[in-house]
């Protein structure tokens, strides 16, 4: 009997031996132990039963991970705080709304990385391409958040975009070194401005869109706090660090930096890892929308009871009303001398019953007859305002800062020097302006501008071009990677610096290389698809 007993707690002990064994497995090989290129937190720094913990002959010793700091943690709790509630919420309206949103969470996963970037690497210089370089993947994810809202404009959810867009540039604020908390209350404004209008339309009609945008505005106090309490004076950098472009490859390979597994889980128990946070690279696909902004079910086949009837004949008219003929005009002669025809009873669904045309709108008044609003150059916050400059006398200079975004409208015939790097320009209804500028960490944005000429002495990620009429772009050698967006442009040049080491005939550095960017552009269906060509014009 005493044998009996002594199987039978042998039995059990095996059992829950091979049962913990059964749950170290999982955190060994599963891949989705890490998340966005950072390895997650092991559970326990112990090792599993009958595993030899200095390592015996011929076996490396383990080496545990090393924790991520609080202000990584803290991060983390942002984004699956907040951030994802907001995305869900964007989820619910759906379409564009829920498209842009998964970019807000790519953006947010781009700025996760380089925070554990400056953990890791020493400061570099602002100027310099190895800090662009660390700054490229959160520059992009941005990009494609202001992109959704500009081939967009059409979309009812027009207000919804651009209050996204307006407010994703909060992420800069790693790039203010005196007050990033100013800058996010700044940033705040600038959501503000389009989400109140949207709180406005909607209050009456449906509580969900008031309830993301209260939800977007949670994501600015909430990262108002974090950078006030992590970084009150600016981001800091690890002094002691390693080069930042090898800190970027460390985070964006994580697999490859780390060749040792983390050690495994105690049977003892211990505080649960933290959650791996959301797949940021695959987002689910957007519903399709229709024209009103709301999701589209209905069948292709709708058109069908329409041909269907046409094609009944005679039967179509045998609804039609029979005209009296007291009220045909050819058989009474007293009706055509008149000018109107005598009031009858209307069908409600006649032709009579057509809603009157729109009454034109005013023109504008001519230039002699406007009156010219004195020029304006001010800095409100983190941004530059320059208005109503027409034929400036010398070269109109800005001295801009990272943080600063600069807002040229109204101007004419006006040389503009930006000094320094600064964030974004964006020009809007100005003619004949010359706008010459150091770097910049966005784009330039110009709308209704016709002869614009841009010259960039440093480096510029990207240039959008809307409704120009004639423009001629100059670009350097740091900015030959510069990617160009054009809609209903015409007459727009890039001229590009010479190669290196070719001189002209004189033997000095050669001239620019004028090229023209594409105006036609010829589509053909081929096998049910439509493909677009440039039009080539040879001779």
């Amino acid at each position: 009997m005493t044998n009996m007993n002594n199987l039978t707690t042998l039995i059990k002990r095996l059992e829950a031996a091979t049962s913990r064994l059964e749950d170290m497995v999982p955190s060994i090989s599963d891949p989705s132990a890490s998340a966005n290129g950072v390895a997650s937190l092991p559970e326990s720094g112990l090792t599993a039963p009958g595993a030899d913990i200095q390592g015996g002959p011929g076996t490396p010793r383990q080496q545990p991970i090393a924790p991520l700091p609080p202000a990584i943690d803290d991060f983390d709790a942002l984004i699956n705080g907040d951030v994802k509630t907001f995305v869900n919420m964007s989820e619910e309206i759906g379409g564009l709304v829920a498209e842009q949103s998964a970019a807000v969470l790519r953006a947010f996963a781009a700025e996760r990385k380089f925070l554990i970037v400056t953990t890791k690497a020493k400061k570099p210089d602002i100027q310099s391409p190895v800090y662009m370089e660390v700054l490229k993947e959160l520059q992009s994810t941005l990009g494609v958040v202001n992109d959704i809202r500009e081939a967009n404009r059409a979309s009812p959810l027009f207000k919804h975009l651009t209050t996204v867009s307006e407010g994703i540039n909060v992420l800069i604020w790693v790039a203010n070194e005196t007050k990033p908390v100013d800058l996010i209350t700044e940033m705040l404004g600038s959501a503000q401005f389009w989400g109140n209008r949207v709180i406005q339309e909607y209050k009456e009609k449906d509580q969900t869109h008031v309830q993301w945008v209260q939800t977007f505005y949670r994501i600015f106090k909430s990262l108002a706090g974090y950078v006030k309490q992590h970084y009150p004076s600016g981001l800091t950098w690890n002094p002691n660090g390693i080069d930042p472009l090898q800190a970027t490859e460390e985070v964006n390979n994580p697999e490859q930096s780390s060749a040792k597994p983390p050690p495994l889980r105690s049977p003892a128990g211990g505080p649960p890892p933290p959650p791996p946070l959301p797949s940021f690279n695959n987002p689910p696909p957007p519903q399709p929308m229709s024209p009103n902004g709301t999701s589209n079910s209905r069948s292709p086949a709708d058109m069908g009871a329409v041909f269907d009837e046409i094609s009944r004949g005679e039967s179509v008219t045998s609804k039609l009303r029979k005209v009296d003929p007291s009220s045909q005009t050819h058989k009474n002669p007293s009706l055509r001398a008149g000018s109107a025809v005598p009031s009858g009873p209307i069908r409600s669904d006649s032709s009579s019953s057509r809603g009157k045309s729109p009454i034109p709108g005013t023109k504008p008044k001519p230039k002699s007859m406007r009156t010219k609003k004195p020029p304006k150059k001010e800095l409100e916050g983190n941004k530059w305002l320059i208005e109503h400059y027409d034929t400036h006398s010398g070269m109109l200079e800005i001295p801009a800062q990272i943080s600063h975004s600069i807002l040229i409208s109204r101007c004419a015939r006006t040389t503009i020097r930006v000094l320094g790097k600064a964030n974004a320009i964006s020009l809007d209804n100005c003619s004949q302006v010359s706008l010459v500028i150091d770097s910049l960490v966005s784009a330039v944005d110009v709308i209704k501008s016709p002869k614009f000429e841009l010259q960039v002495l440093g480096m510029l990620p990207t240039i959008m071009l809307d409704q120009v009429d004639g423009a001629a772009i100059y670009l350097g050698r740091e900015s030959l990677r510069t990617e160009v967006f054009t809609s209903k442009c015409t007459g727009v040049n890039l001229n590009l610096p010479p190669l290196d080491g070719v001189n002209g005939e004189d033997g000095e550095e050669g001239d620019y290389v004028e090229r023209a960017l594409p105006e036609q552009i010829k589509t053909v269906i081929r096998d049910g698809m439509i493909v677009s060509e440039i039009v080539e014009h040879a001779g």
